[in-house]
C-alpha cells in the first residue's frame, strides 16, 4: 500500500507503515554496502602505498564521476520508475562490490591500486541515484506532517549504517580479510536491491510532455538558487565538512599518530556516525520547529571545535570521544538540512533539488577528501587538520553574519 497523502485521515504511526519501513531498511543496508567498501579500500590503498595523498585521491577518484552523473540522475528520478531506478542502483553496488572481490583475492589480471580506483569511479556514478530515490521515495510513503519527525528517524538509520558499516568492515577486514569485507558488502547491497523489490508505493504519473533534459535540470538548479534557506543550509554543510573533514585521513592517523589496527579505523569511522544517532534519535522523538537556525549554527561551531580537537589528541581513545561529538554537531546539521529539502521541495522536482543537494554533499565529503590529503601532503598531518577546524569556525561565523533568513530560520514556518 503507499503511504498516507496529504489530507486524509491521522497516519498511521512511521514505524506502522510497511511502505516507510521498506524504504529505511534500502537506505541502511545500500549504506552498510557503501561505508563497507570505503573503510576497506581505505586500508586496502593505504598498505599498498603508506602514502595519505592516495587515500586523497580515493575521494577524487569517487566524487568526479559523481558530478558527471549526478544532475542527469536527479532528471531520471522525477521522469523514470523510481522504484526501478533505484533497483539498478542497488545492482551497481553489488557490481562494483564484485569486481573489489576479484582486484582483492587476486582472481582478477589487474595489479597496483588502479583497479581500486576504477572500481571506486564506478561507486560514484551509482552513488548519484541513492540519495534521490530515498528522498523522492519518503515523499510518497508518509504524509507531510510526518516529514519532520520521519527526516529524524531517516537520519538515524543512515547514520546507524555509518556506525556499524566501517566497523564491520574494521573487523571483516582483520578477521577474514579484505575479499571477505568486498563480498558482505556485496550481499548487503543485493539486500537493499530487495528491499526496493518489495516495497509498494504508488508512483506519481510521468509528465505527460518533459522537459528537454538540460532545461529541466537547469530549472531545478534555479529553484534551489531562489530559495536562499535552502541554498544556505546547503552552503554551510558542504564548506564546512569541506575544510574541516577528518575521515578520510583516519588510516594515516591511525597507523602513524594513534598506533592501532583496522580494527581502531572502523571504532573511529564508526564513532562520528554513533553521535548522529543520537542526535537523530532525539530529534525524532522532539523533532526543531522553533529556533532551527540558531541552533545549526551553533552545531557547525561546535563541529569546527572538535576538528580542532581531534588533530591535537594523541590518544586512541580522547579521538574516539572527539569524533562521537564531532558526528553529534554534524547530525545536527543532516537533519535540519533534510527537512528543509523535503518540507520546501515541490513533489515533482524531488529528483532534481535532492541530485544538486547531493553535489553539495560530495564536493563536501569526497572533494574535502581530496583536499584534506592535499593538505596533509604540503602541510603535515596535524597541522592540516588544526587548521581546517579553524576554517570551519569562520565558515560558521561569516554565515551567520551573512545570511540572515538561516539565522533567524523556524521549520515550522515552511510547513
Amino acid at each position: 500500500m503507499s503511504g498516507p497523502r496529504p489530507g486524509e485521515d491521522v497516519p498511521a504511526p512511521l514505524l506502522a507503515q510497511p511502505g516507510f519501513i521498506a524504504l529505511l531498511l534500502y537506505r541502511i543496508t545500500a549504506m552498510l554496502s557503501y561505508q563497507i567498501v570505503a573503510v576497506t579500500v581505505g586500508w586496502h590503498i593505504y598498505e599498498i602505498t603508506r602514502n595519505p595523498f592516495s587515500l586523497g585521491l580515493i575521494g577524487l577518484a569517487e566524487v568526479l564521476p559523481y558530478f558527471c552523473v549526478a544532475p542527469f540522475a536527479g532528471y531520471l528520478v522525477d521522469h523514470l520508475p523510481r522504484r526501478r531506478l533505484g533497483m539498478a542502483a542497488c545492482a551497481g553496488l553489488v557490481l562494483t562490490a564484485l569486481i573489489l572481490v576479484g582486484v582483492a583475492s587476486g582472481w582478477l589480471p589487474f595489479d597496483g591500486v588502479w583497479p581500486i580506483y576504477a572500481a571506486i569511479a564506478l561507486t560514484g556514478m551509482v552513488r548519484a541515484f541513492l540519495s534521490p530515490i530515498y528522498n523522492a521515495l519518503f515523499a510518497r510513503v508518509l504524509a507531510r506532517g510526518q516529514f519532520a519527525r520521519g527526516a529524524g528517524v531517516g537520519s538515524v538509520v543512515f547514520q546507524a549504517g555509518m556506525v556499524i558499516g566501517p566497523a564491520l568492515g574494521g573487523v571483516l577486514v582483520a578477521w577474514g580479510g579484505k575479499g571477505v569485507a568486498y563480498g558482505v558488502a556485496a550481499a548487503a547491497a543485493l539486500l537493499a536491491l530487495w528491499a526496493l523489490a518489495a516495497l509498494k508505493v504508488e508512483e506519481p504519473p510521468a509528465p505527460a510532455h518533459p522537459a528537454p533534459i538540460f532545461a529541466s535540470i537547469a530549472e531545478g538548479a534555479r529553484f534551489v538558487w531562489n530559495t536562499p534557506v535552502m541554498l544556505g543550509a546547503m552552503a554551510l554543510d558542504m564548506f564546512s565538512v569541506l575544510l574541516g573533514g577528518v575521515v578520510a585521513m583516519l588510516p594515516a592517523f591511525i597507523q602513524e599518530i594513534l598506533h592501532y589496527g583496522p580494527e581502531g579505523l572502523g571504532i573511529l569511522r564508526a564513532a562520528p556516525a554513533l553521535g548522529s544517532v543520537v542526535v537523530g534519535l532525539w530529534l525524532a522523538r522532539r523533532p526543531l520547529q522553533r529556533h532551527a537556525g540558531p541552533v545549526l549554527l551553533t552545531a557547525v561551531a561546535g563541529f569546527g571545535l572538535c576538528v580542532i580537537a581531534f588533530g591535537l589528541s594523541r590518544s586512541f581513545w580522547l579521538s574516539a570521544t572527539i569524533l562521537l561529538f564531532y558526528g553529534a554537531f554534524d547530525g545536527v546539521s543532516v537533519v535540519v538540512r533534510s527537512t528543509i529539502l523535503q518540507l520546501a521541495t515541490p513533489d515533482e522536482m524531488r529528483g532534481r533539488v535532492s541530485s544538486i543537494n547531493g553535489l553539495f554533499i560530495s564536493s563536501s565529503n569526497e572533494l574535502g577528501a581530496f583536499y584534506a590529503g592535499t593538505m596533509a601532503r604540503w602541510l603535515g598531518l596535524v597541522p592540516a587538520v588544526v587548521l581546517g577546524g579553524c576554517a570551519v569556525l569562520g565558515v560558521a561565523g561569516i554565515t551567520a553574519w551573512k545570511n540572515p533568513i538561516l539565522r533567524r530560520l523556524n521549520l515550522r514556518d515552511l510547513h
